[in-house]
């Protein structure tokens, strides 16, 4: 099993927030669909004779394989993947196809901004083997959309959804944001009622942090970011407390510290990143891993494409991948596993750790188990609802630093 993410970075606009490498560049559209599909060549060695389970896109037959095996998810990330045009689009999904083999149940998400959803787009969509569409809705508050600078209204992620549906999307995920300046415990239950009432199958929700290298960072300083970040403390653990009773309530289930999800309807590709699984990143400033269980000298890999779109297009015309990589030795691994394991339900599993490490996980592990901010059941150590709120901390004591 593994995952392909695809970095596609152009934003209409930049988000005051966002730290995530992007660009309005949108003229590089055609230099770097191509770069894409050359670095998936690139990466591939070995022939295969593939074809596309959606009738309606035309698959040439493959020369190439991926190392990894077969793909189990596919996921466009950014920036904001819906300003792709649609011949930019098909042209990718030609060459996934191309180049990889994909399970014919593969969850394939697409991150889209909800005005980009016009009545064309989402017919496009449909007709993609696109299965899953997640949209950042943030908030249902013009007034704070327009604060972080987002593009769309509230009315429009609404449409969005009606319009995916309309078009055959089944499985829909939202994010939302919680902790604006000035925002009360009652504007976000108003979010999360807004939210409910569009029954979809997913909801991310997040603290808006304010973080180095933002508009937003720029806007407060220094001071003003430690001081905006102590003054809400309290509420957003109590606005989290409402996240959480609220969708558990409407059926949804708390799987991941910020992801809930209708019965089935986890995001596969984002479990991929807390259960050890390997992944290939395509695009500029992608990361791909390959855990240590895959090579034989028990060292693991991560490597990531470099964050400018103009090297890594340059890199790929000259056949070239322009990136940094890093071994995994055990201790790394041990310590990857504490941080992305413990966001989960299920947590943990100590059964695949070696033995000084489980043995050093459990002695630290015992002051928060006695605290009742972590539990041991069947060999597996999870945060309790309690730990949610200090996760951070148990996470950096469990290490082995």
């Amino acid at each position: 099993m593994a995952g392909l993410y695809i970095h596609l970075p152009f934003c209409k606009s930049r988000c005051i927030y966002c730290a995530f490498y992007s660009t309005t560049q949108h003229g590089l559209m055609d230099d770097y669909v191509n770069a894409l599909c050359k670095e998936m060549e690139l990466r591939n060695t070995h022939p295969s004779s593939l074809h596309s389970p959606h009738s309606s896109l035309h698959i040439p037959h493959s020369t190439l394989h991926t190392p990894h095996s077969t793909l189990h998810t596919i996921y466009l990330g950014g920036g904001t993947p819906s300003q792709l045009p649609p011949s930019l689009l098909h042209r990718l999904f030609q060459y996934i196809y191309k180049v990889y083999e994909v399970a014919a149940d593969a969850e394939i998400t697409m991150e889209c901004n909800p005005d980009d959803i016009t009545p064309d787009y989402a017919q496009v969509i449909g007709e993609l083997p696109i299965n899953r569409v997640s949209m950042g809705a943030q908030t249902f508050s013009d007034e704070r959309l327009r604060f972080l600078h987002r593009r769309h209204t509230s009315s429009q992620v609404r449409e969005a959804v009606d319009l995916l549906r309309k078009n055959g999307i089944q499985n829909i995920s939202i994010d939302l944001m919680f902790g604006f300046p000035g925002e009360t415990i009652q504007d976000w239950e108003q979010d999360i009622h807004e939210a409910l009432a569009l029954d979809v199958e997913h909801l991310s929700a997040y603290s808006l942090m304010i973080e180095e290298g933002t508009e937003l960072y720029q806007r407060y300083g220094d001071a003003g970011v430690r001081e905006y970040e102590n003054s809400k403390e309290e509420l957003e653990r109590e606005m989290y407390e409402l996240l959480i009773d609220q969708l558990t309530a409407a059926g949804y289930e708390h799987y991941e510290i910020s992801n809930f999800a209708k019965k089935g309807f986890r995001s596969r590709h984002n479990s991929s990143y807390w259960n050890d699984t390997p992944y290939i990143g395509i695009g500029a400033a992608a990361h791909s891993y390959s855990p240590p269980a895959l090579h034989p000298q028990g060292l693991g890999k991560r490597s990531w494409n470099v964050a400018d779109i103009s090297q890594y297009i340059e890199g790929m015309k000259q056949g070239k991948r322009v990136f940094e990589e890093e071994t995994i030795d055990t201790d790394t691994h041990y310590n990857d596993l504490v941080t992305v394991a413990l966001r989960t339900r299920e947590g943990l599993d100590l059964s695949v750790l070696s033995e000084k490490h489980r043995t050093y996980a459990i002695k630290n592990a015992r002051r928060f188990i006695n605290d009742g901010l972590l539990e041991l059941t069947d060999n597996r150590l999870h945060l309790t609802r309690g730990g949610l709120f200090v996760s951070d901390m148990i996470m950096t004591e469990l290490m082995n630093c």
